[in-house]
């Protein structure tokens, strides 16, 4: 166990000994999490997969940063078919722990099958439509949808469970208990899933028990029962009126065969057909209502994806054509050239008027005495100013405040591209901030541009460093 407060593993003492810190409640959450995983395991392994999540969240909610219980929690998701869930587990935990973490592979063998992709895909889309189908009480078409996820993913536990429900409602209790035991079998504790068993449980229960009293009453019916001597006689009732009418009775019987043999015969043969011509009807429409639900998907990401260009070009064209394009970069232009003359001191409001201007988005519509007249202005103030941002910047990178020290030491560089050292904590600034591609683009910048000096040869081994880490 590593103590919180330095990283130093702890003894069987109370206290860290490496910093002396209190460590006895951190010990005892850490336990009180073990524990809950042990549990949470044991009970994974009996197939308890609701058991298993109660106690596997009960370990994350002590212990966050537990990554065994977090990869395990997936797989408990993963075997119930949630593979949704499980992916959020094991990205949290490959967040938690980047290297020597097994949730690596199961993410890996989850995107690298892009038919599983696209099967989990098709599951969650089709299930969904179940649910769509069952609010509008079309239930024959909720049936149908559900069947077809749990051919995608058999282990799905809440397709099942919906599909038994719809066969409560119908009152198909055999076809009910059949996928019951389906989840039972996946998640043999499932609240939900029990439940519902015991309903079905209780509906055909009584039909079976009157079935076998009513056979029994059945073969007690037609007999007499009387004692002669020290014997029991047993005689059927209308023996003698039964030899008058056993022929007709014969007579009945054969017909009714005959008639029930024709039935089994004809009438299957037509039952089957009706019913392929019925799935084959219900599988077009649904093939049908699929095609067109893609294809409204499809048509509103194009709108989307119009409104947005649309939005993008009519703020590029006011921000750049006309009246409030260059006359706007003009305007400032002329203001940062009014006060550079009325206070050639003032640097600091001549460099805000020339930051609101973007030359490269000003393209060939700036003209040359436009150009001219920045380039002026920013040979003017360039080094002074430079050198401000710079030791504000590297003040704030000495304070570790980096976020604060970017935008400051990027306008150094800006205004002195000969500063090797303002390029070089802007790397850095980056670097620390997270911002990686930034880092190694300003790395690979002071290598190219400041060959040979210390900064480089920094810059090559903080280089090589990111680049092995990744």
């Amino acid at each position: 166990m590593i103590c919180y407060n330095c990283g130093c593993r702890l003894s069987e003492h109370d206290f860290c000994t490496g910093c002396g810190a209190d460590v006895s409640v951190y010990k005892r959450i850490m336990y009180i999490s073990n524990r809950f995983y042990n549990d949470g395991l044991e009970k994974a392994r009996v197939r308890d997969l609701t058991g298993a999540i109660t106690s596997l969240r009960q370990s994350l909610k002590f212990n966050k940063n537990n990554i065994e219980a977090r990869n395990l929690l997936g797989l408990v998701y993963f075997e119930m078919g949630e593979v949704v869930a499980a992916l959020s587990e094991w990205v949290i935990s490959k967040n938690l722990r980047p290297k020597k973490n097994i949730a690596d592979d199961y993410i890996e063998m989850i995107q690298s099958n892009q038919a599983r992709l696209d099967s989990i895909n098709q599951t969650i889309k089709k299930y969904n439509q179940a649910l769509l189908y069952c609010n509008q009480e079309s239930l024959d078409l909720a049936v149908i949808q559900l069947k077809k996820v749990l051919s995608l993913n058999p282990k799905f536990v809440r397709a099942h469970q919906l599909l038994a429900l719809l066969y409560i409602s119908g009152e198909e209790w055999d076809k009910a208990r059949k996928e019951l035991n389906k989840c039972i079998q996946i998640d043999a504790n499932n609240t939900t899933t029990l439940r519902y068993l015991q309903e079905v449980e209780n509906m055909l229960i009584p039909e079976e028990g009157a079935k076998v009293s009513s056979k029994k009453k059945n073969q007690t019916k037609d007999v007499i029962k009387y004692q002669s001597g020290n014997e029991t006689i047993i005689q059927p009732v209308n023996v003698k009126e039964s030899k008058g009418v056993s022929s007709l009775v014969n007579m009945g019987i054969g017909i009714i065969i005959g008639i029930a043999i024709a039935c089994f015969l004809i009438l299957p043969a037509r039952i089957q057909a009706a019913k392929a011509t019925i799935n084959d009807e219900l599988r077009v429409v649904s093939e049908q209502l699929d095609a067109k639900t893609a294809t409204i998907d499809e048509m509103e990401q194009q709108v989307n994806d119009l409104t947005e260009q649309k939005a993008k070009l009519e703020e590029d064209l006011e921000g750049y054509v006309g009246t409030d394009g260059a006359l706007q970069a003009t305007d400032k232009l002329l203001l940062a050239a009014d006060a550079y003359l009325k206070n050639a001191s003032d640097i600091v409001t001549v460099s805000e008027y020339l930051d609101e201007i973007d030359v490269e988005s000003l393209g060939t519509s700036a003209s040359e005495s436009f150009t001219s007249l920045y380039g002026t202005l920013t040979g003017l103030i360039g080094p002074e100013l430079a050198k401000n941002y710079y030791d504000e910047g590297y003040s704030d990178y000495r304070q570790e405040k980096f976020a604060s020290a970017i935008p400051k030491l990027a306008k150094a560089y800006q205004y002195d591209e000969t500063n090797g050292d303002a390029l070089f904590y802007l790397a850095n600034s980056y670097r620390r901030n997270g911002n990686d591609d930034k880092a190694k683009e300003a790395y690979a910048k002071v290598i190219e541009l400041f060959p040979g000096t210390e900064k480089a040869n920094r810059s090559e081994a903080y280089l090589a460093e990111m680049n092995n880490a990744n």
